[in-house]
């Protein structure tokens, strides 16, 4: 199994979808449906919810005489208002040769200007490039004993290349060029040409802030004298429209009632707690956070770690491992890249939301069994993720789940972006196509994202989280979330579900849902190639030439926008992009302001090539 090639003869047809014109098809009411007008769970009353079903389960509550009392605690599924993903899919528009082309160029000229300063460098200047003898011959070494994917460690492009290794087909002749040129950039890029591109770049990335990243965020003011390579504050402060940060439902705010709640209950329980989850690091708080976590997402129960990144990549090994199968998303995020290298499992990898690929790739799996021995897989182990930061896309749920009930393998969605964000009660993709989180095996989420905090939380059935309270290392050996976050979620998760008493929470939720369409329907209307699903609160607009990824920040910046911009290796080298973040805190006049500054850019810079009838 693990030396063929699968030929790919099914390919995704193409689909005329039209735009929503609404926000309407993504969040529907403003006020608060019944299933979530429920008291906290710290209480220790017992409640009744209407919904569509409902499990019911004993839980131990501390009361406030300071005893344990049983507590019935319920668990809702939102109403189910089912819908497809070809709805809402906006198909990838392919760029026009000649930006192809000019593209390949620039990067060719870039290679034999990194090289020629390599040569010259050696000769006129050995002591400055002393350093970069030493890595030859340890580049040369580690080559020889580990291979060139172990030197890219857990990089995205090795997800990548393993992609083109494994799916190599006549058929997709550009496709795999694409691929095969990414990996030739690695035998062919200079120590020199990554330092020319890197410092000329680096004024674009780490910007220093102060205040809160909000609707708007104040940049301190940097200059260098040196070509980047070290950076002086000048002490001026600039306020610039941001699109650069992950606040989709506005919770990063310094005043409010979450600034108010995090405030009180460092107050009363102080700052860290200086234990293990595992060991004494457990409060009431994290009990009720998970307790209200579990509910929020429609599981059993659920348990919450620290660090995002940790949630990943310490729970897929803590799951499956030597004699499973991982089957993972071309584009999944680093940290289930991690998790799967150090889980030990084996892992094959399909094409970007590719229902087709994935069910032709099941099929192989299973029938040929484990390489060598051809014995059945312990786990067959699906990850994928809810919303792609990188590319705006919504996993295709509905299909998947399809699959899963004709395959029977196991489930797990990442749900760092579309927690929240996606779904007319903010519950991620099961609530935004209608589906019941049974279907789900794993739910992952952040709390980075949406709810203006840090951490993650895994949710499941109570038989699963209790097994993984056992074995993560996230759970037993990091630190536990501070209370001051923890509350900070708690706050701002019960906001989402109406629980303050208004409605916050959902006209957050219809606003970020407007902004979105309306920012990434006029991007399209003027020019630009634009990626990511309608409905989606990222949007990457293409960038193709690398000389364009710093010009374009710098010239947003000049007019007062903040936004990030993004290149290869972090994605396939033709497709360098900026990617926005919509947030429930823009206004309209916000996006529009941003939208004809971006065309200004745009035409000083050549990037509307869309071909795309307007």
């Amino acid at each position: 199994m693990g030396k063929g090639k699968r030929a790919h003869t099914i390919s995704i047809p193409s689909i005329n979808l039209t735009t929503p014109k609404s926000s309407s098809d993504h969040s529907f009411s403003v006020s608060p449906p019944t299933f979530i007008q429920k008291n906290s769970l710290s209480t220790t009353t017992t409640t009744t919810i209407n919904a569509t079903s409902d499990t019911t389960q004993s839980a131990l509550t501390l009361n406030d005489n300071g005893t344990w009392q049983k507590q019935s605690t319920t668990h809702w599924s939102p109403p189910r208002k089912t819908r497809r993903y070809d709805d809402l899919e906006h198909k990838l528009e392919v760029a026009p040769l000649y930006v192809l082309v000019s593209t390949y160029l620039n990067y060719f000229v870039l290679i034999l200007f990194g090289h020629l300063r390599d040569i010259l460098g050696k000769f006129f200047k050995p002591h400055a490039y002393s350093h970069l003898r030493m890595n030859q011959v340890s580049m040369q070494k580690t080559s020889r004993r580990t291979g060139l994917t172990e030197l890219y460690g857990i990089t995205r492009d090795m997800h990548l290349s393993s992609l083109t290794l494994t799916h190599s087909t006549p058929g997709d002749s550009m496709y795999e060029f694409g691929k095969a040129t990414s990996n030739l950039m690695i035998h062919c890029c200079s120590v020199s040409l990554i330092d020319i591109v890197s410092y000329s770049l680096r004024d674009c990335w780490n910007r220093p802030i102060t205040g809160v990243a909000s609707r708007t965020v104040k940049l301190l003011e940097r200059v260098s004298y040196d070509f980047n390579r070290t950076f002086r504050l000048t002490g001026k402060v600039t306020e610039t429209l941001n699109f650069a940060s992950y606040n989709y439902l506005g919770f990063a705010q310094k005043s409010g009632p979450c600034a108010d709640a995090v405030e009180q209950a460092t107050l009363i329980n102080g700052i860290p707690s200086p234990s293990p989850r595992a060991e004494v690091g457990t409060t009431q708080l994290h009990i009720d956070l998970e307790r209200l976590v579990a509910r929020f997402v429609g599981k059993e129960d659920a348990m919450v770690v620290s660090m995002g990144f940790a949630t990943n990549s310490t729970t897929i090994p803590a799951l499956v491992g030597k004699g499973c199968l991982i089957i993972s998303d071309e584009m999944n995020h680093s940290s289930i890249v991690f998790g799967a290298r150090l889980s030990g499992a084996a892992v094959r990898v399909f094409k970007h939301n590719n229902m087709d690929d994935l069910k032709e790739l099941l099929r192989e799996v299973i029938s040929q069994g484990q390489p060598r021995t051809h014995r059945p897989w312990k786990k067959i182990l699906v990850i994928v993720e809810g919303l792609y930061s990188m590319e705006g896309t919504v996993v295709n749920l509905p299909e998947i789940v399809k699959l899963k009930s004709e395959f029977k393998f196991y489930l797990y969605v990442d749900e760092a972006h579309s927690i929240g964000a996606l779904g007319e009660n903010g519950g991620g993709v099961c609530d935004f196509f209608g589906i019941d989180a049974s279907e789900v095996d794993i739910l992952m989420g952040t709390f980075t994202k949406s709810f203006g905090a840090a951490g993650g939380y895994i949710a499941g059935d109570k038989a699963v989280i209790d097994h993984l309270r056992i074995h993560n290392h996230g759970y037993i050996y990091a630190e536990p979330m501070s209370i001051p976050v923890a509350q900070q979620v708690m706050t701002s998760m019960k906001i989402i579900c109406g629980e303050d008493g208004t409605d916050d929470g959902r006209l957050r939720i219809k606003r970020l849902a407007e902004n979105s369409l309306h920012f990434a329907a006029r991007l399209r209307a003027l020019g630009f190639i634009v990626y990511g699903d309608h409905g989606s609160p990222v949007v990457p607009l293409l960038l193709f030439n690398p000389a364009k990824i710093p010009a374009f920040s710098r010239e947003l910046l000049k007019r007062g926008i903040a936004v990030c911009v993004v290149g290869y290796p972090a994605t396939p080298i033709i497709t360098s992009r900026a990617r926005f973040c919509l947030s429930a805190s823009h206004t309209r006049e916000d996006i529009d302001r941003a939208v004809d500054t971006i065309s200004e850019v745009g035409d000083l810079l050549l990037l509307k090539v869309s071909q795309e009838p307007k």
